[in-house]
């Protein structure tokens, strides 16, 4: 979980965790409320960024964490309880089984975005942008800009992650990586809720994502045709785990199981808490 000020929504969106997920993450980017208390109240491992480095390093730090803690599915949530997490066996068996490499929990399938609450603008932007992905990435997608995904451990591993935005256009460029490699894209459908205290970008950030939605897309058909040769579509990118020293010291004693530590996020100190991932089992029996 990706957290930003997730105070007022963190205990619901925890609440729906099945009992399938093994250890549970939390990576806080230098939230200005109590989102860290709750969490670590919550028996959340929580990572806890120095500053606010934006929410796709925050990705970044949640991935590697994973990986390292040998998660074979990883899933990605937001915690503003915009999406259930319910759905996480669902889409842990669909990438357990091997019948995706990635699953997106799509807001679309279904119809009910709008009865959801998502503002009309947003539903608007979402059903273009998404036309025009499907027509450049070569894809049939509901929808490429849900904030509720499952991934391979080798999907994790191989895409050049750390070439990727560190805003919010990170999500749009990791799904274009994805399709890029030729990994495998399956969907679900999830209900959505849109209410005062869950987390959206403003209407300029919007405007802002939206240009960048649209550069990623031509990027890819440039790169496809040769035209460009991003390390971003390159096999030579940087990957996550390819930077040594990310964790530059490990004096902090343990404390209430959590492993506080101190770590470094592209050469920037942290104060971070040792936090979970999802780990495979027998995902046919979990609720």
């Amino acid at each position: 979980m990706p957290a930003y000020n997730a105070e007022k929504t963190l205990e619901a969106t925890v609440g729906e965790i099945p009992d399938l997920v093994d250890t549970r993450i939390l990576v806080d980017d230098s939230s200005s409320d109590q989102t860290v208390a709750l969490a670590q109240r919550l028996g959340l491992h929580t990572f806890v960024h120095d500053k606010n480095y934006g929410y796709g390093r925050n990705q970044q730090t949640c991935y590697r964490e994973a990986l390292g803690a040998g998660a074979d599915v990883i899933i990605m949530v937001h915690p503003d309880y915009q999406y259930t997490p319910l759905l996480m066996t669902a889409m842990a068996s669909m990438v357990a089984y091997d019948v995706y490499d990635v699953v997106l929990a799509s807001r679309i399938l279904g119809g009910q975005a709008r009865q959801g609450g998502m503002p009309l603008y947003k539903y608007v932007a979402n059903r273009l942008l998404t036309a025009f992905e499907n027509f450049c990435l070569h894809a049939k997608l509901s929808e490429y800009h849900t904030g509720y995904r499952a991934f391979s451990r080798r999907v994790l591993n191989e895409l050049p992650l750390l070439e990727n935005s560190d805003d919010f256009v990170f999500d749009n460029q990791m799904l274009a990586q994805c399709l890029y490699f030729g990994f495998r894209i399956g969907e679900v459908s999830c209900p959505t809720k849109y209410f005062e205290e869950a987390s959206s970008i403003n209407f300029r950030r919007s405007i802002q994502y939206g240009f960048g939605v649209l550069g990623t897309s031509l990027q890819f058909v440039l790169q496809k045709r040769g035209v460009l040769r991003l390390p971003r579509f390159s096999n030579r990118g940087k990957k996550l785990g390819v930077e040594p020293g990310y964790y530059i010291r490990r004096d902090v004693p343990e404390h209430a199981g959590l492993g506080l530590r101190t770590a470094a996020v592209r050469g920037r100190t942290c104060k971070a808490v040792r936090f979970g991932v999802v780990r495979t089992r027998n995902v046919g029996d979990g609720k």
